[in-house]
């Protein structure tokens, strides 16, 4: 990654990271919460599934972008391992939160289905970035960590596009947003899958690999290897 791509992929997760905070000081008229129906705001389920999954998907982005400093992975690795339980933890809980609110997205079931389907993804990604580490397979743990955040990113695209498709391309909200609950995540799970499959063309499965047993030894004679020297004897 180029540094000027670095740079980019931190401006944005600590600008969205912070964006919740703005959320619950902001009017319910305005932003996303202000397509939502006043009886749906008014639902404390709903309203607890949101805040829960804005709020650690926040807090996912901040704690996830740290996991790919070399500087930190390599100097500080309990750091590194504290900040990657964070993740893991706020990944979990917010995709089982925005799975449930998904079912009441803007724009019918074309959007309820593509975050749906978002938030089964990230959970199953970010599940086997996990279970990865756990038996220090840290190859296939690396590459699962790269597709949990292109999806944790989401948060970070769905925010690019909007403005993009409703004001450069003029388009009503609610066709725009059922293409963006689909463009903000499967784009972004293409493009790193890619990269990964360029960067480790021969390390794109998953698992850790076999390891080779040693060769068999031909024996010569009643038990002695071919070469081998008996006890006290030169070869």
């Amino acid at each position: 990654m180029t540094r000027f791509l670095r740079i980019l992929l931190y401006f944005f997760a600590i600008v969205i990271g912070f964006y919740p905070i703005l959320v619950f000081f902001m009017p319910e008229d305005q932003g996303l919460l202000g397509s939502k129906s006043s009886e749906l705001l008014r639902d404390m389920i709903w309203r607890t599934g949101f805040y829960t999954h804005i709020t650690l998907g926040g807090i996912a982005l901040l704690s996830g972008v740290t996991q790919f400093n070399s500087r930190i992975r390599d100097r500080h690795l309990n750091r590194h391992r504290l900040l990657g339980k964070i993740y893991v933890v706020a990944c979990l809980l917010s995709g089982l939160a925005g799975l449930y609110i998904a079912q009441f997205a803007t724009g019918g079931w074309i959007a309820r289905l593509g975050f749906t389907f978002l938030a089964l993804a990230w959970i199953v990604t970010t599940w086997n970035a996990w279970r990865r580490i756990l038996v220090r397979d840290t190859e296939s743990h690396r590459r699962w960590m790269i597709r949990s955040y292109a999806l944790t990113f989401a948060a970070v695209t769905l925010r690019l596009w909007i403005p993009m498709l409703t004001g450069a391309f003029g388009m009503e909200f609610i066709p725009a947003y059922q293409i963006i609950a689909w463009l903000c995540w499967v784009p972004n799970l293409i493009l790193v899958e890619w990269w990964i499959r360029r960067m480790n063309p021969k390390k794109t499965q998953s698992g850790p690999q076999p390891r080779k047993g040693p060769g068999k030894v031909k024996m010569r004679g009643p038990g002695k290897p071919k070469g081998a020297a008996g006890v006290g004897q030169l070869p």
